[in-house]
């Protein structure tokens, strides 16, 4: 009956070695797995996007870029310095402007200058450039769009 005895407690311990080595890759497995699926810290810290209530009413009776494209530009004596060639965005997509087609006639001899969007002021349909005169303007530097 030794034997039995000794045969049983030698398959114990090697039962045991199994299941000890068994629970050591397991371990590793599942270390490996939350490893590799957690969050990556190289990726940069998630951002928000903080949303602003907008008085839709009032926004619906304003002017629409369709509209203000090609509106002519008057200056505070109600005199004529340009027109509204387009409308640009800085690169960072902060800071509006809007292109002026200044000087020439009849559309030959223009060119383009930039002001920025903060400086027009809408009223009574027209589009206004407090104190912008026609010499101002054509002092600014020529705009002209990027080739790309």
């Amino acid at each position: 009956m030794e034997t039995d005895f000794a045969n049983i407690e030698g398959m114990f311990k090697t039962n045991t070695d199994i299941v000890k080595k068994a629970i050591v890759l397991a371990s590793a497995a599942m270390i490996s797995v939350a490893l590799l699926s957690g969050h990556a810290g190289g990726q940069g810290t998630p951002q928000t996007v903080e949303l602003v209530k907008v008085d839709v009413q009032k926004l619906s009776a304003g002017y629409r870029s369709s509209k203000v494209v090609g509106s002519s530009v008057v200056n505070d004596a109600n005199e004529t310095t340009g027109k509204i060639d387009d409308l640009l965005v800085s690169h960072d997509g902060k800071q509006p402007y809007a292109a002026l087609s200044i000087g020439g006639f009849l559309g030959v001899g223009t060119h383009l200058v930039v002001v920025p969007y903060e400086t027009l002021r809408f009223a009574d349909k027209k589009v206004i450039l407090p104190g912008g005169t026609k010499e101002g303007l054509e002092m600014l530097p020529e705009f002209k769009y990027a080739t790309e």
